[in-house]
């Protein structure tokens, strides 16, 4: 009848320990739920293929004028041509 016991108690055993990960997972999730959301996110929107400098030397490299113009950025040619078609109606 020893044996018997002795393996109801080591069930019992793995048992508390099993419900104690679970409980220590779910605490910790809670805890930390807003800096893991911003992990996962970060970790999620990340190539651990692409080397940051190399995606900022090709970037520079391939912009153009009309890519960095923002809302209230003049066009040069345009200007002379609207003040040209406004002198030549006059």
């Amino acid at each position: 009848m020893g044996g018997r016991e002795r393996e109801k108690g080591a069930l019992k055993s793995a048992l508390v320990v099993a419900g104690g990960l679970a409980l220590a997972w779910v605490a910790m999730e809670t805890a930390f739920k807003p800096w893991l959301d911003r992990l996962r996110s970060a970790i999620a929107r990340s190539d651990p293929a692409a080397d940051p400098d190399d995606v900022d030397a090709d970037a520079a490299a391939t912009a153009t004028l009309d890519d960095t113009k923002g809302p209230d950025d003049v066009d040069v040619e345009e200007e002379v041509k609207v003040i040209e078609g406004s002198q030549s109606s006059d």
